[in-house]
């Protein structure tokens, strides 16, 4: 297993280099690492020996930022999904983090970077035994060619995720073998911080809220979701546990191994398994939207209030459901944002929104639907749904395909999509910014 080292600090990195390669051929020893069939030890490394150093991509000058060398990302995909998803991470999100591992269900390189198999210390048993596994199997037996004999399309995600992917329902049994690859990988970390490959994370944000935390205490921090009585951290959104949390939970788990495949094996989100293992053991959620969320910067709804929360003031950490050119996008945009500000200012909900936002705002858009939720009946075209909208005060925007008009008391951009027209009403959108204030205090989750 490898630590993923892809800093900015090269002379560092090969005297570090250097000076494990001779300890280790002076020493003579090897070093070897096992997997119990159905317990997970604890293997105590100073430093993984098979440490790579990858020339950066068109590299981007990188911040400093204050404890970013504590912290370990963890990105999460599969095999499914990665060939699209993961490569525009090397030079955006990844490009300035010194340290980070993605873990996959199949072990392969891509771009340039080194994907590792996760499930690889799972119970023989238990992969033979759940038809879940089956795609797991098959990758391993045939490789990354057989996918085409798999119906693996990336469906729209439902409620209950994406039940008719093959590689989304075998994801639930990747959350906690991750937790031990992890503390494998490196074990000395303060912050440890998962990702998903559509996953968008702002460093900076991050970790000047991260220094506000104890990392010798328990947390696990997440955007909450809830399922049966569990309220736990939605994936896809982002979570971070500090050490103390990582290491309370795979102790937990180490002895109680076939206990928790069975418990998983009857579920079917992985981020609900993690999340109840942690409850188990006391560490309970400590609730952070709007600061870690799951909308993308286009359809979040900046100025509602939700959990007595409105992000508005607040920092965002994380964006969810971000494609390829999302990430590119919100990457440039926090290139020049740096630029602009020399460097170090946090950058909130509100500062994203009016200079990243609402410039995409219009009268009229085609082929573009906003997501107004709220119906307007009795309506036969756009230019009389825009109207319905110009006459309720509160109406922002709106959105018409043909015998569906809809409104909205808030304010998004959504989403591309045939056939459907979208308007916002410029001057009440810019009167609501004005009520919402210059945010002269920061807003923060607090421990």
């Amino acid at each position: 297993m490898e630590c993923r080292h892809y800093g900015y600090r090269p002379s560092r990195r090969w005297i570090y280099l250097t000076t494990l390669v001779f300890s280790v051929l002076g020493g003579g020893y090897l070093l070897l690492r096992t997997h119990g069939a159905t317990h997970y030890q604890q293997l105590k490394l100073s430093a993984p020996f098979d440490i790579l150093f990858p020339s950066p991509p068109e590299h981007t000058e990188c911040p400093s930022i204050p404890g970013l060398s504590d912290t370990h990302v963890i990105l999460k995909t599969g095999a499914t999904e990665a060939l699209t998803k993961l490569p525009v991470h090397s030079n955006t999100t990844l490009q300035c983090i010194p340290y980070f591992t993605i873990f996959s269900d199949y072990e392969e390189e891509i771009s340039g970077l080194h994907i590792h198999d996760v499930l690889r210390g799972v119970n023989e048993t238990t992969k033979s035994t759940h038809s879940e596994f089956n795609l797991y199997t098959s990758l391993r037996e045939s490789g990354r060619e057989v996918l085409s004999t798999w119906n693996v399309t990336d469906n729209e995600s439902t409620p209950r995720g994406k039940p008719n992917n093959p590689g989304w329902i075998l994801d639930k049994w990747k959350f906690l073998p991750m937790m031990h690859e992890t503390l494998r990988v490196r074990e000395d970390a303060k912050w440890y911080v998962f990702m998903e490959a559509d996953t968008y994370f702002i460093w900076q944000n991050l970790l000047a809220w991260l220094r506000q935390f104890d990392a010798d205490k328990p947390y696990y921090l997440g955007s909450p979701v809830q399922i049966h009585d569990n309220v736990f951290a939605h994936g896809g959104s982002g979570f971070v546990l500090s050490h103390a949390a990582l290491e309370r939970v795979t102790e937990f788990h180490s002895t109680r191994v076939n206990e928790w495949d069975e418990f998983t094996a009857r579920e079917w989100a992985g981020d609900y398994v993690l999340g109840k293992a942690l409850k188990d053991v006391g560490v309970d959620l400590h609730w952070s939207w709007p600061m870690l969320q799951g909308s993308t910067p286009w359809s979040l709804n900046y100025i509602a209030k939700r959990y007595d929360n409105v992000p508005w003031c607040y920092p965002p950490v994380t964006y969810h459901h971000m494609t390829p050119d999302d990430i590119r996008a919100f990457w440039h945009f926090e290139v020049d944002w740096r630029k602009e500000k020399n460097g170090n200012t946090i950058v909130l909900h509100r500062d994203v929104f009016q200079q990243l936002v609402e410039p995409g705002f219009s009268k009229y858009e085609q082929d573009l639907d906003n997501e107004s939720p709220d119906i307007v009946k009795d309506v036969g075209t756009a230019n009389d749904c825009a109207q319905r909208c110009v006459d309720d005060v509160e109406c922002l925007q709106y959105s018409y395909q043909p015998g569906n008009c809809r409104t909205s008391k808030l304010a998004k951009v959504g989403v591309r999509k045939p056939g459907v027209v979208s308007g916002w009403m410029i001057e009440r959108i810019n009167e609501t910014m004005m009520r919402l204030g210059s945010c002269e205090e920061i807003k923060w989750i607090s421990p």
